[in-house]
């Protein structure tokens, strides 16, 4: 799974900026505008009027500076006419006039106003959180960003200065949405406010997560700068931000956690099955029904079984698939005994790769990654890992929880070759408009990361048959998503039901199936973007290997992937045709 924390709160505030009539003119002076500029005129206007309104996400470079978003009811209201304007703009488009390449700028494009409408309609604002992540999750990660010179300091010292309007903006949008029984389930919001209370109730300043920034100072400034930014700093912190979050505290412990639906189903919220249908839409980046995508995880999840149990052959198990599940769940030799010995096992892999990298990619990024641990804080409701730009984040909190049979595939998901490798390569690729290199579509992203992980099957990644199994697992694991998503929102599983399926299925922690479970209740719609993603990645793949025969070479066909960036699962099947087209060629001279 992708990086989701960060850069989010680091958002320009800008003023609301009048409507286009029209930002895509038919003439200029006394000429027709192609449909390629009219499409260009309406995403060029509209995306840096997003910028303003939203700005950058988790994703953008640490130097952005900026204020905190306007998520008040005037700023709401300037997304849903613009978006609405931006939608009929677009349909005026001649589709059949554009280029090969603006039908694809079109495609992503078009996803994403459709997504943002559809939040807007269904006014997710109302609902700034999840069991995963959080509007004050965000604040905490600014602090643990980077700070190069003083301006960096000073700019994040008047985000703190702005906490208590910001979080007064979202208690608001939080109480509507309470009022109208929108919000995430009860039973996933329990110890949700761990990261409000550490500020909140910190007893020193130096136990405050917030002023972590001001403990150490880079050696390039001065003295007396970081005395004065450090007296500043801890002011904006006792000043606005403790008292922000003691006041977003008292409102979750005392209205919103009690306050918050009892139901766990989509289907329950407001106009519920056409939220569902919408979350479909953005995440899967198809129009599917339910009941289809509960079909093939059902299907999917039955030959994943037999391919696991070939495994308990192999290593001449004697016992069924429970069995087996249950011995790699409580014997300690597939367990860490320390954080720095999974930390260790995770780098010994992602090196494992950069030996096998050119031999399966013609065209690698320039940017590396770190890996690090996931923070204390964050750890307990967080993934096994989590990989971006420039990180590879292994959760070392729980060991018992960290199996080493899962690290590699989890280390290909989340490092090279998945999110921290396909992510800097959209950024690098300065071919798109701005709108494609910042996209992140899941069922692109995540759909790319997972098919990494059983790419690494090919690669020889998997020389134990234990670690395969754990490769199989966490296909499994994303395979039952597609069953327990839809089966939570649209069939009234419980959540003890989605769990046991689980449990019964893959060899997930029960620590992990536990918190899991409790995304996929908070988030619906996003766990179907893995397993649906992978899905497209491996037959537009088997499509291309069948059509060109000896001319396949799987170092182009990953190029051409990648070169996209993140683009709706149709245009995969597009790229894939032109491949074929033109005898198998990458994108690249060194897999022409």
């Amino acid at each position: 799974m992708k990086m989701r924390h960060g850069w989010l709160l680091l958002v320009l505030l800008g003023t609301t900026m009048p409507m286009v009539a029209d930002a895509a003119p038919r003439k200029t002076a006394g000429r027709a505008v192609s449909a390629d500029d009219r499409l260009k005129a309406i995403y060029t206007a509209e995306y840096a009027w997003r910028q303003k309104m939203q700005g950058p996400d988790e994703n953008s470079p640490p130097e952005t500076q900026a204020h905190l978003p306007d998520v008040g009811p005037k700023a709401q209201a300037a997304k849903l006419a613009r978006w609405t304007e931006t939608e009929r703009l677009l349909a005026a488009i001649p589709l059949a006039q554009l280029s090969t390449k603006a039908k694809v700028d079109y495609a992503v494009y078009k996803g994403q106003i459709d997504a943002l409408l559809a939040e807007q309609t269904y006014r997710d604002y109302e609902k700034p959180l999840n069991s995963d992540t959080s509007f004050w999750g965000d604040v905490a990660e600014a602090a643990r960003r980077s700070f190069h010179n003083e301006a960096d300091y000073r700019a994040y010292i008047a985000t703190l200065r702005e906490l208590p309007g910001y979080f007064d903006a979202q208690i608001a949008n939080m109480r509507a949405g309470l009022k109208r029984g929108f919000t995430p389930p009860q039973v996933t919001l329990q110890g949700r406010d761990i990261g409000v209370a550490q500020v909140a109730e910190a007893k020193s300043l130096a136990d405050n997560p917030l002023y972590a920034p001001f403990m150490t100072f880079p050696a390039s400034i001065p003295a007396a700068t970081q005395a004065a930014l450090r007296k500043d700093g801890a002011a904006a912190i006792a000043e606005a931000a403790v008292p922000a979050h003691a006041k977003l505290l008292a409102f979750l412990r005392t209205d919103y956690i009690p306050g918050a639906r009892k139901t766990l189903a989509a289907y329950d919220l407001p106009d519920g099955k056409a939220y569902y249908r919408s979350k479909i839409r953005e995440f899967v980046t198809l129009d599917m029904s339910p009941d289809a995508i509960h079909a093939i995880g059902v299907a999917e999840v039955a030959k994943i079984h037999a391919q696991m149990l070939d495994v308990l052959h192999q290593v001449k198990f004697d016992g069924d698939l429970p069995a087996f599940l249950h011995y790699l769940r409580t014997d300690p030799r597939f367990y860490p005994k320390t954080a720095q010995d999974l930390l260790n096992r995770a780098a010994w892999i992602a090196k494992t790769f950069d030996g096998k990298a050119s031999d399966w990619f013609g065209h690698l990024p320039r940017s590396r990654f770190a890996i690090k641990p996931v923070p204390a804080d964050l750890a307990p409701f967080y993934t096994g890992g989590r990989g971006g730009p420039g990180i590879y984040l292994v959760n070392t909190w729980n060991l018992p929880s960290r199996p080493y049979y899962q690290m590699v595939a989890l280390t290909l998901h989340e490092s090279a070759p998945g999110h921290a490798m396909q992510m800097p390569l959209a950024a690098e690729n300065t071919g798109p408009p701005q709108f494609r290199r910042d996209a992140y579509l899941s069922a692109y992203g995540e759909g790319w990361a997972l098919y990494c992980e059983q790419l690494g099957d090919d690669m020889g990644m998997y020389d134990d048959p234990y670690d395969r199994f754990g490769m199989l697992s966490y296909q499994m694991w994303r395979a039952a998503r597609l069953v327990v998503d839809t089966g939570i929102h649209t069939q009234g599983w419980s959540r003890e039901r989605a769990q046991r399926f689980l449990h019964d299925n893959t060899a997930l922690s029960d620590h992990e199936i536990e918190t899991e479970v409790d995304r996929y209740i908070a988030w619906p719609g996003q766990a179907l973007s893995y397993y649906m993603g992978e899905l497209a990645f491996r037959k537009a793949r088997a499509r291309a290997e069948q059509a060109l025969g000896p001319k396949f070479n799987v170092r182009a066909w990953h190029d051409a992937m990648l070169e996209l960036g993140s683009v709706p699962l149709p245009v995969l099947d597009a790229r894939t045709d032109q491949l074929i087209k033109d005898g198998g060629k990458g994108p690249y001279p060194e897999t022409e």
